[in-house]
């Protein structure tokens, strides 16, 4: 595809002004909030996409960027990014706390993919992995710019678990996410995302539990990961890392991709941080990150996100090396 040069691809987002909501929340409502001092602490270390120009990537490097991505991508060194995990937008119309993205045509959403895709690439390494997110209308869409750019390894299917149902049509409770590499030479660490999953027909060998064993909990055994996660939920109210982000990813799913496509010294780029979902999982797993967010409100929250993690780095479903099945995991 010819992308035009001239195409100001800010207008694929509309900016409304939205006044803030007082919500009133539960007593055991976890979800995070910042108040208007901690507002303005954080703004004030955010680095902005305008001055990037003056720093090396030793300066950004463990820092969310304020700014337009088209505008920030430019600013960062090129071939210094291991790992690519992407949450666009998707062809969806969605307002973003002010930042309001709106459906469009395949080819015109294809358009916008391939910009984003192009842009980036540049700051790949030679063995960098790709993730990119996407729900059913964009998987096709996604599929058929990374081919062009990338050599598409696997496509993983999430069960999110969201809503309560629909009349007139099923119930969407899946979502995407396609892996691709730059080149056949990538890293990837099955042992680091095993699941530990509980064993309902013990198989036993000469009396001895085959791949499985047995303690007070219950009878486990260590599975390989598939391309279909069904452990995984969005994140909801009780969970200390929700925030009020309308398609935030939790913190499991990004650490699966992180430990299977990453080593600790590896610096991880997310183009579109959101909430810092992304950037709060690599910093819990002691990997470097680069990201990016237009939303200086969402810029705010990653950054507590980020100044919490420095203390508690536990990420639910994720106990001692080990990723459990959902709901499975002993007291």
């Amino acid at each position: 595809m010819i992308i035009d040069k001239n195409i100001d691809f800010t207008s694929f987002f509309l900016y409304d002004i939205v006044l803030p909501m007082n919500k009133q929340r539960a007593g055991r409502n976890r979800t995070l909030t910042v108040s208007p001092e901690e507002y303005n602490t954080y703004l004030n270390t955010l680095l902005n996409s305008n001055d990037l120009s003056s720093f090396s990537l030793a300066d950004i490097t463990n820092s969310l960027i304020l700014g337009d991505f088209f505008s920030a991508v430019s600013k960062i060194p090129h071939n210094c990014v291991d790992l690519l995990i992407v949450d666009p937008p998707y062809n969806l119309t969605k307002n973003y706390h002010g930042s309001k993205f709106n459906a469009r045509s395949d080819e015109n959403y294809k358009e916008f993919t391939s910009a984003w895709i192009t842009a980036c690439l540049p700051l790949l390494k030679e063995d960098a992995s790709i993730y990119v997110c996407c729900d059913w209308k964009s998987s096709c869409v996604i599929y058929d710019v990374l081919k062009n750019h990338s050599i598409v390894q696997n496509r993983i299917t999430w069960q999110r678990e969201k809503g309560r149902g629909a009349q007139s049509n099923w119930k969407n409770s899946l979502e995407d996410i396609w892996f691709a590499t730059v080149s056949d030479d990538y890293y990837f660490n099955s042992e680091a995302v095993k699941q530990r999953k509980r064993v309902i027909a013990p198989y036993k060998e000469n009396g001895i539990p085959k791949d499985w064993d047995e303690n007070a909990d219950g009878k486990f055994r260590l599975t390989c990961a598939s391309n279909f996660w069904d452990d995984i939920s969005i994140p909801f109210w009780s969970m200390s890392e929700n925030t009020d982000h309308p398609t935030q990813k939790p913190e499991k799913l990004l650490a699966k991709l992180i430990l299977a496509s990453s080593k600790p010294d590896s610096l991880i780029f997310d183009p579109f941080s959101g909430s810092g979902s992304t950037l709060a999982a690599a910093k819990k797993l002691e990997r470097s990150f680069i990201g990016i967010e237009q939303n200086e409100e969402y810029c705010v929250w990653a950054l507590k996100r980020l100044q919490k993690a420095e203390e508690d780095k536990s990420i639910q479903g994720y106990y001692d090396g080990v990723f459990w099945e959902r709901n499975s995991r002993p007291n």
